[in-house]
């Protein structure tokens, strides 16, 4: 083929840009060698899906990268969007190496998004942005040290039905299931359980495509320090491929809620916590109403209390309409709170399932949330210093619930439980029918309270924090830092998001 002879230490691609009715094509020269992308397997240095053949007697080899334009991406809650300049949807590592090389070669930036369900711009990017979301299998189940390897791009909601199949389930989980295990790792998603650590501390190995192409294998034993960072990676390390997690024998729970008051709660935390393995609770702001939440082990049958006209009716769109009209009478936020306390949740409750059946639940309401994590003996001063706030400030309104959960102390670099167990302090803002309601106010307030006490906000949701912010939270902040630049030096997997907290 004439005029696509290239040097020995370059590639050359060709490249379909693919956009909503149209294709055009283009031939991309990269200045990568061919052995350091490529050599029998084996892709600098770290162990990989066999790659194309790259003989001693060719100059170059040919791929093609499929990529859409004209793509808009928006989070779950529709709070943020991008327009990537590449949408890709892989379903191989060598189409993933492919995008990298181009991205290396015309100087983008990329982003790799899951289940796009951060209520932040953490995924947004005006680069290249690569779709997991065909890159979903189970590629193996190991019965007798009960494991489960899964590409990065499943689903929870789908590994749970495979995991029933084999007997087994995963020790916790948060609250929504449709986010991938690449991703739910990468944010330090979390649920509650003084016992449980974050989500990812469940990861026992996991495989990690860098900028240059290098695949690495990540344990505690095989590149430790790298696992270490990876299994709370933000998305700036490069693109997570396979993860690991360790699994346990499946078991039921059994949800118990009942009402009390704030006071009540944290006069008694310590006793509630020792009485629960999954403990957590609602406070209900402009009001001292709690609805505390117990879910553990039980070997009743499955049963439900769930009933449509209670939980979507009136649960639901009664108030969404309410919410509504409270954006126009600030005022009525209060009342709505209390109403909805003594309407859905002013009695005991139980519902047995599956364990995955319990942890998880429909998120029906579009909104903004702030959640930070801060010491766990701080929990009563800081819920206690909001209500105060709300009530010195009578103009500022908070949606309810405040909930908050309670999670065990690791050591992986940026989890917020980073050597400390934790409390995790969630708000939230409703946008009945797509309308934001002002919450700056309430927002900044709470952060401030957050960061006296010693708070570190969850990766995933929106927050104000700098590098400097970050510097004194985090002890291990710069060492991240330093795996992340060796890792990632010219900042391919960096966004304004990133931005902010790098530099």
């Amino acid at each position: 083929m004439p005029g696509l002879r290239a040097p020995s230490a370059c590639l050359t691609f060709p490249v379909t840009l693919r956009g909503d009715e149209s294709r055009a094509g283009a031939w991309l020269s990269a200045t990568a060698p061919a052995s350091r992308l490529y050599n029998g397997g084996t892709v600098g240095g770290g162990q990989g899906s066999p790659g194309p053949h790259v003989g001693s007697d060719l100059d170059f080899v040919l791929f093609q990268v499929h990529g859409h334009k004209g793509v808009k991406f928006q989070n779950w809650a529709k709070t943020y969007g991008c327009c990537p300049e590449m949408y890709y949807q892989p379903t191989s590592v060598e189409e993933i190496r492919e995008v990298l090389a181009l991205a290396r070669q015309q100087n983008k930036r990329v982003k790799v998004v899951g289940g796009g369900h951060s209520p932040s711009d953490i995924a947004c990017t005006d680069g290249f942005m690569i779709h997991m979301g065909k890159m979903n299998r189970v590629l193996k189940v190991d019965m007798e040290k009960k494991q489960v390897t899964v590409e990065a791009g499943i689903l929870l909601a789908d590994l749970h039905p495979q995991l029933d199949k084999h007997g087994l389930a995963l020790s916790n989980l948060g609250a929504v299931s449709d986010v991938t295990a690449g991703g739910v790792i990468g944010s330090g998603t979390h649920n509650t359980g003084i016992k449980h650590g974050i989500l990812a501390t469940q990861v026992v190995e996991l495989t990690l495509l860098t900028p240059d192409g290098t695949v690495l294998v990540c344990s505690e034993s095989s590149n430790a320090e790298v696992f270490q960072a990876a299994r709370v990676h933000l998305g700036c390390l490069g693109v997570i491929l396979t993860v690991t997690l360790q699994c346990v024998p499946q078991f039921h729970l059994q949800e118990t809620t009942f009402p009390s008051t704030l006071k009540e709660v944290l006069d008694n935390l310590d006793s509630h916590l020792k009485k629960s393995e999954y403990f957590r609770f609602l406070w209900f702001p402009h009001s001292e109403n709690v609805s505390v939440i117990y879910q553990d082990h039980t070997n009743k049958p499955p049963s439900s209390s769930a009933n449509w006209f209670w939980d979507y009716a009136i649960g639901f769109y009664l108030l969404e309409f309410l919410l509504w009209i409270s954006t126009f009478v600030p005022g009525l936020v209060g009342w709505i709170n209390r109403f909805f306390f003594w309407l859905l949740f002013n009695g005991k409750k139980e519902n047995c399932n599956l364990s995955h059946k319990i942890f998880t639940y429909e998120c029906r309401f579009k909104q903004h949330v702030q959640d930070w994590a801060i010491p766990r003996e701080k929990t009563k001063e800081a819920l206690l210093e909001l209500k105060a706030m709300l009530e010195a400030h009578p103009k500022v309104v908070a949606h309810y619930p405040v909930e908050v959960r309670f999670t065990r102390a690791d050591d992986i670099l940026l989890s917020p439980c980073f050597q400390r167990d934790s409390c995790y302090m969630n708000i939230i803002m409703y946008r009945p029918y797509g309308k934001d309601v002002p919450r700056l106010d309430y927002w900044l307030a709470y952060e401030t309270i957050m960061k006296k006490v010693g708070g570190r906000p969850h990766w995933a949701k929106a927050h104000n924090c700098t590098r400097k912010d970050f510097e004194k939270m985090y002890p291990a902040f710069r060492k991240f830092c330093a795996i992340r630049e060796k890792l990632d030096p010219t900042g391919m997997f960096l966004n304004a998001y990133l931005e902010k907290v790098f530099y």
